[in-house]
Parts: C-alpha cells; structure tokens; sequence
C-alpha cells in the first residue's frame, strides 16, 4: 500500500498517542475533576436559574451488573417501608380504594383522597385493609339465623363471599359451619337461612398456630378458608386461600409484617371536624395519614401533627407540601414522619401562576430532602412527573418517593368512567384540587348545612371561608392508560434500567452517590431538549412497554 502525505503526518503524529492500557491511569492523573457537574452546582440558583426536571440530565456511570439487580426498596415513612417508590396522588379522580388496592399490591402505595364523607372515606380504608390479610383478626361473621340474601349482599358489598357462621353471630363465638360463593351463588330462595346451604365438615387449625404451618394446612386441605379456633372451638381468626394467590402473583406487595395486611394511607384537613375524621379512619385501620395542604407551614398542621402523635401514636404522619427547608424544619420539630414535596408543579395545577407563589420542583426536592435528611425524614416529590425519567430525576434530588397524579388518572383503577372524547380518543376526567369543579363537590359535605367548609379542596387551598373562590386548578380528561397492573411494573422496571445505567445498584447507593459526588449531572439547553426527543421523523408511533 502507497503512503501519502497526509499518512506520512499521521506517522509522525503517533509519538504523541500514549499507551491505550494506561487511559485509566491518565483519567485519574490528569482529569481530577470528573466528567459533567455535581449536583450543588447543577442546582446554583445564581448561574442556571431554579431547575426543574426538564432541565438537566443525569450522566451514565459503568455498568457492572444486571437491571434485575436493582433494589428499590426505600422509606415512606420512618418506619414503613416499600418495596417500589411509587405513589398515587390522594385527588378524587385519581385514588380510591380499588386504586390504594392496587399500587400496594405492586409494591407502592395509594392514598386515599378526603373530598367525600368520612364515613365513606373510613369504608374504603376498610377495604384496603381486608383485601389481603395473613391472619384476617376481624373477618365478617354470620349468625345462623342470616340469610342466604344477606350474605349475598355481604358478598356484593366486601368482593368476597367466605363468611364463617358462629352461634352468636360474632367472632370468639364457637364456629358451627362456612358459607362460601358457590353455596349462596344458584340458592334458588334468599329468605333461607344460611344453616341450610352452609359446610360443617370443616378443617380447622388451632390457635397459636404460626402464619406459615396455617398456610401449609390450607395448602393441603385444598379449602378455600382455614378458620383458626381456640380450645373451645371459639372462632379467632381466619386465613384465606385466595391470599396465598396473592402472595405467589404480587411478591412486592407493601404489607405489615406483623398482620401481613397492605399498607393503607389516607388524607385529612387540618380542621377540627378532621379529628373525628382521622378518629374512624384509625378505627377502619389506617396506617398513614397525609396532611393535606397546598402550603403545610401552618399553625393549623403543625397543631394537628401534634394532636395525632399525641392521641394515635400508632399512626404514622407525613406533612407538607413545602418546598423550601424553612418550612420541613416547622413541621419536622412538630413530629411528621414524612414530608410531601411540591407547590404549583402539578399538571393540573394553577398555583404559581395565580398566586405567584412555588418552586421548580428538582430545587424544590434537593433542597428539603437534603435537609430532611439530617433527621431521618423520608420525602415524597409530588408533582411535575410525566415520565420514568423525571421520577428518577425526582429521587437522584434525594426523594425517597415520587407521586404521581395524572399519570395514572387515566388508568383502569382510578375512580370515574372512561368516554370518548371529540377526537375519538378514550379518555378519562381528571381535576386538580384546586379546580372549581373540585372545589365545588358536595360529597364531601354530604348532610352538612355548609358543604364547602368541608370540601377537601377549600380545605388544601385555605378557601372555605371565602366568598368567592380562586381556582388553583383546572379540570380536563387524560388518555387511557390501561391498568396500572401493567403500568406500575413498567415504570419500576424503567427505573432499574435507569439506575443500572448511572452505575448504582439502590436508591440509598443512588443517594450516596449524588451526595458524595460521584454521580454527575449536565444542564439542558432548549436545544439539547429538543434532540433529547423524539425529531426529524414523519412520523412515529411512541409505544412505551408490552
């Protein structure tokens, strides 16, 4: 092969190229400050503004293991703990009971909203808590003389239709038989009573048995229900087979581990009617209660954080929302367990274009969770999440969780009904809060004179005395997103794939690794967003999982 000139010059040039086996070496030596930014700098008000998580990317790192290898396992609360950090906003169109069912079955976790009575509110904390139980403590009990029409009304009303039949009709009664769905399904009469149609040849097992030989019983007998009893042949319990289904499909599940019931979480105001609120939600079995507020620095919360820690201790708290350190450190001196993080950011939400009023939510969250942090706080990012990408932005700030409102408002699971818009596209109605519409529901009133003094929204947004009120929220329709039992697993998959390619095996090495420097940050440019996205097509379909 003839050399030419330019080949000549590149000959001579290759004196210069060092040893390709010492590229480590000379990284280390002559690069001592890594690639891209730390996160302090990324987040220097003075030189880039307030960001928010469109604005900055995360650099990738080195891959050494699998995404499946990825633990996410992260604090809600300082004692409870997931095993996805997921949450479903507390607003009317996006969390009911089904919804909480759901994302706690999946690993995260719902919280029921409060812009209906609070004995509707308390029932659907009920529901949540009987739909999974280890040993169920307080199952629903038949006497002798109810009906076949009853317990199919018991069935209509709870999903299931295993009920045990004692003398007394009550538990610690002695068991004498079990209805189940197929005994009252084709009963041509509901007047008889259900000793007619009942099972009596029970398998039982005895009390101060563990969960895992109970499990092993009912594995055996092939029952559908396993009634625990005393030596008296007393009912004390009761464990279901379709639980051990549950076990086998949903393994993440977010349950106690001391009565494997899933986590349940719900919001109040901070009125004085939402103490007798919390008071039928801690006895339908409440876990968590989110105080819910649009600005939670306020005599009004910190007096009801104070209250709850006081009268229900067993009951975790979580505070907010706040956006700047100076309101987490009020409500973390009154106590909270966790705090929510976000003001305005919502994409159903007006606030900091009506009252000027909020923070970027990416500067929002470093800054509190950074501070949370020192006392052992976890934080929830609530707010301006649109994609896998900007919950994993929303917890390399240093979130512990991320919720989402209108993500997963069009899903099967979120209360209303699905309609087609005038597009001919299949939608759902979702509202912020602050919207008229929400502002003006009087389910939540329901029986009272003045409906708006107990509407959740007036209440979040401090409206109820107010005249006239200022909308700090819109109301509108999202796209059907199918079930969240596909969709929630999508994103906790998207997020291992994230953090496998930042090199981090966990959230907590995630956070480490931020805090410590060693994961790295580049700030977007308009231009650089635009190519970040999908361009130059004619045209595209945009398929997000299968």
């Amino acid at each position: 092969m003839t050399l030419g000139q330019g080949d000549n010059q590149g000959l001579a040039m290759k004196a210069e190229i060092q040893d390709y086996s010492k590229a480590l070496d000379v990284l280390e030596k002559d690069y001592p400050t890594r690639d891209g930014l730390d996160v302090d700098t990324l987040l220097d008000s003075d030189k880039h503004g307030a960001l928010t998580y469109n604005d900055f990317l995360i650099l990738p790192g080195h891959v050494g293991f699998t995404a499946s290898d990825v633990t996410l396992d992260t604090p809600v609360t300082k004692r409870i703990t997931l095993k996805a950090p997921l949450l479903s906003s507390p607003m009317d169109t996006v969390t009911e009971h089904n919804m909480a069912i759901h994302m706690a079955l999946l690993g995260g976790l719902g919280v029921i909203h409060h812009n209906c009575s609070a004995e509707d509110q308390a029932e659907m904390v009920r529901k949540v808590k009987r739909y999974e139980n280890g040993f169920i403590l307080d199952p629903v009990v038949l006497s002798p003389n109810a009906t076949v029409g009853e317990a199919k009304d018991l069935k209509a009303r709870w999903g299931f239709g295993g009920f045990p039949v004692t003398e007394n009709g009550t538990l610690r009664s002695k068991l004498v038989g079990m209805v189940t769905s197929r005994d009252i399904q084709f009963h041509p009469s509901l007047d008889d009573p259900v000793t007619a149609i009942m099972a009596t040849d029970l398998v039982t097992a005895p009390a101060g048995t563990t969960l895992a030989e109970a499990n092993e019983v009912l594995r055996s007998s092939k029952k559908g229900k396993l009634p625990i009893v005393d030596g008296e042949g007393n009912l004390v319990s009761l464990l279901s087979r379709s639980d051990l289904m549950k076990n086998l499909h949903y393994p993440l599940a977010s349950k106690l581990p001391q009565s494997k019931q899933l986590v349940c979480a719900a919001t109040i105001g901070t009125r004085e009617e939402d103490k007798t609120r919390l008071k039928l939600l801690v006895e339908a079995g409440l876990d968590i209660v989110i105080l819910d507020s649009s600005q939670g620095n306020s005599i009004f919360q910190i007096e009801m954080i104070k209250y709850t820690k006081q009268n229900f201790p067993e009951i975790d708290v979580i505070g907010g929302n706040v956006v700047t350190r100076e309101q987490a450190a009020s409500l973390i001196a009154a106590g909270v367990d966790g705090l929510r993080i976000g003001m305005g950011s919502g994409s159903a939400c007006i606030t900091q274009e009506v009252m000027a009023v909020g923070r970027p939510q990416a500067l929002s969250v470093r800054s509190v969770s950074h501070f949370a942090a020192r006392f052992g706080v976890p934080c929830i990012a609530d707010g301006g999440v649109q994609n896998v990408g900007h919950i994993v932005k929303g917890l390399a700030m240093g979130a512990s969780t991320v919720m989402m409102g209108g993500l997963l408002a069009g899903t099967t699971e979120s209360p209303g009904e699905y309609f087609v818009s005038n597009e001919g596209q299949l939608v759902k109605a979702y509202r912020g809060m602050g919207s008229i519409a929400a502002m003006e529901d009087k389910k939540a009133g329901a029986g009272s004179k003045d409906s708006k003094a107990s509407n959740a929204g007036t209440a979040r947004y401090f409206s109820e005395k107010d005249r006239v009120l200022v909308a700090q929220g819109v109301a509108g329709s999202v796209l059907d997103r199918g079930s969240v039992t596909k969709f929630i697993p999508y994103l906790v998959t998207g997020i291992q794939h994230s953090l496998q390619d930042i090199g981090v095996k966990s959230l907590d090495a995630l956070h480490d690794g931020v805090n410590g420097g060693t994961v790295r940050f580049e700030v977007r440019s308009a231009s650089a967003q635009t190519e970040g996205n999908v361009h130059g097509l004619h045209s595209y379909d945009k398929k997000l999982y299968s």
